[in-house]
Order: C-alpha cells, then structure tokens, then sequence
C-alpha cells in the first residue's frame, strides 16, 4: 500500500472514529428511578409511562438542542440500599445526566447524595419528606409538595370538617410514611389536639388485627395512617371486619386503584379519604396527552403526569442553557415551566414555590374523587 493511500485510510478511519464520537454524544441520557419491582411497583409504572410519553413528545418537536432524550430505567424496589446501588449505576456505568426520581422518600434521601455529588440535576415527582429539599443540596427539585403542608391540609379537614374529637395516628415506621405521620400530629398539636394513640406498624405485614383491636378499644373519630397502600388496604379492611367504623384518613401513598385490591374491594375502601395535590387529569395543559394515554388504554392516575413534567421540566432547563447542571439548576429556580399540570416554578431550596393539596374521597365503585 502506497503512503499516500495509508495516509487515505487513516484519515477515513479518523473521520470515523470521530463520526462515531459525535453521534455517540448525540443524545441526553436522563434515568427515571423508582419501585418497578416490590409491593409499590404500581408508581415504578406511573413514572415510567409518564416520562417515557414526554421524551416521545420533546423529540419529536426536536429534543434538546436537537439531540433525541434516552430513558435509562432503575430499579430501587423502594430499599434504600438498593436505591443507592441504582444511583452509583446511572452516574457510573449510564452516565445519565439528569433523574427523574425516586419515590420513597427513604430511597430519595440516600440517593440523592450519590446525584449531589456527581452534579446531576435531580427531580422527585413524588418525594414529600422536608428533608429531601432541606440538605441545602443545589440540583435537587420536586413536582410534588411536602409532607408538612401535606399534613397541614389533611390536620385541618380532620378537626374542621370531620369535627374529630378523637384520632389515632398509626405509621409504617418509614421515612415518608412516619414524616406524614409526625406531619401531621405537629399540625394537630398546633390546633391544640393530642392524637389519643401513636403507634408503628411494619412495612410488608398483613394482619393488624391486634393493632385493631387496640384502635377499636379507643373508639377513634378518625384513624390517620400514614404509609402507602400495601398496608392500609389490609389494616382499613381489618378494621371494619372488627366493626371499627372511624374514618380511614391517609395521603399520597394511597393515591393508586390497587388500593382496593389490597383491600379486598371497593365495599372496604368505600369513605377512605387521602390528600394529593389536585388531579392533573382536570387540568386543562395536559388534556391532549392525557388522551394519548387513554387512546393506548392506559389512565394516567397518580404520579404519571408528575413524571411527565418532570421530564418537561429537565427539557426545558437544558433546551435554555445547556445540559451543565449548574446553570441548569440555576434557571429552574429563576424562570417558570410549562407542564402538563400548569406552570410550576422553584424556590431556592427546589420546592415548588405552590403546592395544591386537596382531599379526596373513595367511593363505592372503587375510585377517587376530589372533595
């Protein structure tokens, strides 16, 4: 081969190699974490099928900067431990620069260290312990509101409207469902009202019935729980087949259909009441993707459009300045976003600067609705 043609193909395999490089790079890795195995894989699916339907819609109408998103999947199952090898993956091994996670809070807290540390800008949909925006850590957002404005708004209803004179306070010892539970307590005992029982219950259990006969020896108004639906579809169940008639009060770990299930039916979750901020189904922004969702057979009930405009959100941000997470982070606490739920905006700590918690009430065919 003369010198001149290996000088030839040396430049052609370059150009390759550098061709390769650039369409390579070409893309924005962003994970989605959260349960997608476990008893709480319901709200691994809603994140999912939310941000999956966003990066289909922003590529589309040409990415970021012309560069199509890639959604890399982790699964924390909701185990802190988990949570944290999920974290040191997408960082080391995908390479993501931003996420879209978790949802337990304790899976949050851990996690976010690993994305605090590598610079990643980060956003919970469904994360509500204060502590997760109190740590004073810069790229670290949510969708969603707080647990003690959360427990503000359901303390409220349960002493103004319920006209509770007497309420128990029950936990799943875990960090989002006991910080909803002492939420909640912490806005009571400013009303001037002692819950007449505290107590934990563990994550994964089933029967309650002694725990129910202890709440049924109190003869409670209402029985606050805070936890997800796993628990207190068989703890509300127990409940009333020992004749307990309080009112099952909890929040936003309950917001899913598969709470009937684990109750036994909708004749046991019939008067449930849960907070959650008001249904992005009747928001007038997200109308059109919402009938994407049902035209594919799928209601995009709780987190779904908290995941999509999380996505919105991420886009929206790098489409601005670029995918460097400090400028980035830095533009979503000065500029407002529109998203399927309206536009949502920051504080400096990365909370949304409105939250919109509401209660809602299940009904006898097994769904939920805004009161």
């Amino acid at each position: 081969m003369s010198l001149k043609l290996k000088t030839l193909v040396l430049q052609v395999a370059i150009a390759g190699c550098l061709s390769a490089a650039f369409y390579a790079q070409a893309e924005v890795k962003i994970g989605v974490a959260g349960p997608f195995t476990g008893p709480n894989a319901t709200y691994g699916a809603q994140y999912w099928k939310g941000a999956s339907q966003a990066v289909a819609d922003i590529n589309a109408a040409g990415g970021i900067k012309g560069e199509k998103i890639v959604l890399v999947q982790g699964d924390d199952a909701c185990e802190p431990k988990q949570a944290v090898a999920v974290a040191n993956r997408l960082v080391d091994e995908s390479g993501v620069s931003a996420v879209v996670g978790h949802f337990c809070s304790s899976s949050t807290m851990p996690a976010s260290e690993v994305y605090d540390e590598a610079g990643i800008l980060t956003i919970t949909p469904g994360s509500t312990n204060p502590q997760i925006t109190e740590r004073g850590m810069k790229d670290m957002f949510r969708m969603c509101g707080r647990d003690d404005q959360q427990g503000e708004i359901a303390a409220n209803y349960m002493l103004d409207v319920l006209k509770a004179k007497k309420i128990a306070v029950i936990h799943d010892k875990d960090t989002y469902g006991q910080g909803l539970a002492d939420a909640t307590r912490a806005a009571l005992a400013k009303r001037g009202t002692k819950e007449v029982l505290y107590e934990g219950l563990s994550r994964g259990e089933k029967d309650f019935n002694a725990l129910v006969t202890k709440i049924g020896a109190l003869k409670p108004d209402v029985v606050y729980f805070g936890g997800c639906h796993p628990e207190a579809g068989p703890l509300v169940r127990q409940m009333r087949e020992q004749g307990v008639q309080a009112k099952f009060f909890s929040g936003d770990c309950i917001v899913t259909e598969e709470l009937v299930t684990a109750a036994g039916g909708p004749q046991f979750t019939n008067g449930v009441l849960m907070t959650f901020g008001q249904d992005p189904r009747t928001i007038a922004e997200g109308k059109s993707v919402i009938e994407k969702f049902r035209a594919e057979g799928f209601e995009p009930e709780g987190y779904t459009l908290y995941a999509y405009a999380s996505i919105q959100a991420i886009a929206a941000a790098y489409n601005a300045v670029g995918t460097d997470n400090a400028k980035a982070s830095e533009w979503l606490k000065t500029n407002s976003v529109n998203t399927v739920m309206g536009k949502k905006a920051w504080d400096s700590k990365g909370d949304l600067k409105v939250s919109d918690y509401v209660v809602y009430q299940w009904d006898d065919k097994g769904k939920y609705h805004q009161l």
